[in-house]
């Protein structure tokens, strides 16, 4: 069963595979609808994922935006900001720690494998959002920009992820000055897997799920799961979970197909399972 939809997140699933999630609010640059509410444009983001995730017929998620920007992060002019502006001393702690941030797990909690496809700028949380998607995608028109123009600092997993895809010294100097950072720089700095033109950037972000979806899915699922956790664990630990996973695959119903299709010199049907 599929999500309950709303016009300014689209959820389009394709016969190939591919799960379009498109942020559906040009007029304000794909700002955030909400901020934590169950209708909130960041609950519907987790949502729309998990029913990709949970579709056996989906084998990658796009997440984009439609017009000028990836998305613009918060709507500084919605009525969810003003019911922030005094929270009192513990509020925005607890509004940001307990309901806002925990949203954004929901994206690098998906075990298949996320895209984001950035027309756009992404501000803010869309920073956040495309950090918490396993590959980034830009062009000429990509920019990110982070929340030093409204006094604020990244608290939505920026500060974790961002050192460990670019380096500590470049993630600080993008913190110290400013938090502006154009295409090309963010490519060289890793930021960005790769560059493409604005106008080719959809058809280079299919190729790429076209390669995607000849892999094995359960190899995907479980390499993003072991990787991930690596990020917080040992080498050695990390090779225990990869002996574990060897045994698992090598059982397994696609593990058998691999290896009969390539004896066979065939095109290997995967099944997920």
């Amino acid at each position: 069963m599929g999500p309950d939809l709303v016009d300014y997140l689209l959820y389009e699933p394709e016969e190939s595979g591919i799960l379009w999630i498109k942020f559906n609010r040009p007029e304000r640059l794909n700002a955030l609808y909400g901020l934590a509410g169950a209708d909130s444009t960041m609950a519907k983001v987790g949502e729309y994922m998990r029913a990709g995730d949970a579709d056996p017929n989906i084998r990658v998620i796009v997440l984009t935006g439609l017009g000028k920007a990836f998305c613009a992060g918060a709507d500084m002019k919605s009525k969810a900001i003003e019911q922030l502006s005094d929270p009192g001393v513990d509020g925005s702690r607890q509004h940001f720690s307990e309901h806002f941030t925990p949203l954004f797990r929901n994206i690098s909690n998906i075990r298949k494998p996320t895209i984001a496809m950035l027309n756009g700028a992404a501000v803010g949380a869309g920073l956040d959002m495309a950090l918490h998607c396993d590959i980034r995608l830009g062009c000429e028109n990509t920019r990110f920009f982070t929340y030093q123009n409204v006094g604020q600092i990244a608290e939505n997993g920026a500060l974790y992820l961002l050192p460990r895809i670019v380096g500590m010294g470049r993630a600080l100097e993008l913190f110290y000055t400013g938090g502006f950072l154009e295409a090309d720089e963010a490519y060289r700095w890793g930021l960005l897997n790769h560059l493409y033109s604005s106008d080719e950037l959809e058809e280079k972000t299919r190729e790429l799920c076209a390669r995607i979806i000849k892999s094995p899915p359960l190899v995907q699922w479980i390499s993003k799961r072991i990787m991930r956790t690596s990020m917080d664990t040992s080498m050695e630990a990390t090779m225990q979970l990869t002996a574990n996973a060897s045994g698992i695959l090598d059982k397994s119903e696609d593990g058998r197909e691999a290896r009969k299709a390539f004896l066979e010199k065939r095109e290997p049907e995967y099944k997920g399972r």
